[in-house]
């Protein structure tokens, strides 16, 4: 998602004021998010916090 809107992992950490190594960790799966930073990432995203972590495959949103 963060990819497809063209956002850096620096400017995506930024944002939720986490370091943006964080960032990669959670895109390649090797970190789970605590609720507050999943709800920030959604928020951010201005979608579900279902559609950014389930965990079933969700196809791409446009």
């Amino acid at each position: 998602m963060r990819a497809d809107r063209r956002v850096s992992r620096r400017e995506l950490a930024e944002a939720l004021g986490v370091h943006y190594q964080t960032v990669g960790y959670l895109e390649r799966g090797e970190y789970s998010p605590s609720l507050h930073l999943a709800l920030r990432i959604a928020r951010f995203f201005e979608v579900p916090v279902e559609s950014v972590f389930s965990l079933d495959d969700f196809p791409r949103l446009q």
